[in-house]
């Protein structure tokens, strides 16, 4: 099975949150509601790439989100 770099992930505890999931390293869930993350890797490394690297995958999650309501509409 071949997994998605980023999951839409949805929770009728919390309705309004919209959750995206990245599944490579570091995985993390995101809430694009008010940008909180949960990491489920360590993160490793010079403190500067990481922080490139963090704010990168955020637009690259949701860039993703936006091309997935894209599509939404589109049907």
């Amino acid at each position: 099975m071949t997994i998605p770099k980023f999951l839409l992930c949805d929770n009728t505890d919390h309705p309004d949150d919209i959750f995206i999931m990245h599944t490579e390293y570091p995985q993390f869930i995101i809430n694009l509601l008010n940008d909180e993350i949960e990491w489920m890797d360590e993160l490793r490394g010079d403190e500067t790439e990481i922080a490139n690297e963090i704010a990168r995958l955020i637009d690259d999650a949701s860039a993703f989100y936006d091309r997935e309501m894209e599509r939404y509409t589109e049907e």
